[in-house]
């Protein structure tokens, strides 16, 4: 995805970081889209157990290289800057990956894409977040006692070094807020759900969205569902994300690249 003659826009280096060198001719797109108070490094890894992929990592503005930039609190805006980032390259095949807030965002821009009759995704992979038509305008991270600070500790994944840095620990929050109220504020109930095959990946262990709550994504399309279910927590251990690069790799048709110890890493 990239702007006149292959070379990107600096807009597009901001909003789509790509860790190696692009996949070949034809190939297709996986957006990644980072949960609440990340950054799409996590993706860093994805593209040597995928190079027939050519994996992008969407950054959204207020982290990392971006940090200085004003975070979006809302979702339609965000939606909105996405699609005019990505207005030249949709023609090209893609599908998207998201994250607990990540898989929020795919599906949003999935349905913003359709609305405009724009070229949309081939498939959304959703992690880490319940089916949409579970809100109910109660959120974890709201009303608690011990405040956004609390629901990070609880929820895990957070690095030991940046709880125990104030300084760190207050560079975090303000960006993780932001990221929730994009959340909490996004009240939509689409009336036709998308077409486009969803596959969702569960971990028993989450308490915040679990396979029974991972399982409602199965009413937000009217094409394929399927569902993986992950021994581990919110976070994705490493061997989780494993079967989900796997599980990708799959169903867009192409062979991951296997570890030492034989699977996808």
């Amino acid at each position: 995805m990239s702007g006149a003659a292959g070379t990107p826009t600096e807009r597009e280096r901001r909003w789509l970081k790509r860790f190696a060198a692009p996949a070949p001719t034809g190939s297709t797109t996986l957006l990644c889209f980072h949960y609440a108070g990340g950054s799409a490094g996590i993706f860093r890894h994805w593209p040597a157990q995928l190079p027939s992929v050519d994996v992008i990592g969407v950054q959204l503005p207020g982290r990392a290289d971006r940090f200085l930039e004003e975070r979006h609190a809302r979702m339609e805006p965000l939606v909105e800057e996405l699609i005019a980032v990505l207005g030249p390259s949709l023609g090209q095949p893609f599908a998207c990956y998201g994250s607990s807030m990540g898989a929020r965002v795919a599906w949003a821009l999935a349905h913003a894409l359709r609305e405009r009759e724009l070229p949309g995704p081939r498939a959304l992979f959703v992690a880490a977040s319940g089916g949409p038509a579970l809100d109910d305008g109660s959120w974890l991270w709201e009303d608690r006692d011990d405040g956004l600070e609390g629901y990070v500790r609880e929820m895990g994944g957070t690095p030991p070094s940046v709880l125990a840095e104030a300084s760190l620990l207050a560079a975090l929050l303000p960006v993780l807020e932001a990221d929730l109220s994009v959340l909490s504020t996004h009240d939509f109930h689409p009336e036709v759900p998308l077409d486009i095959p969803i596959h969702a990946f569960a971990a028993e262990y989450d308490a915040e969205a679990g396979p029974d709550r991972m399982r409602a994504w199965r009413d937000e399309t009217t094409a394929a569902f399927s569902m993986d279910v992950l021994p581990c927590g919110h976070f994705f251990d490493s061997a989780s994300e494993a079967r989900v690069i796997d599980s990708i790799a799959g169903t867009l048709g192409e062979a991951p690249v296997p570890t030492n110890e034989g699977v996808a890493k």
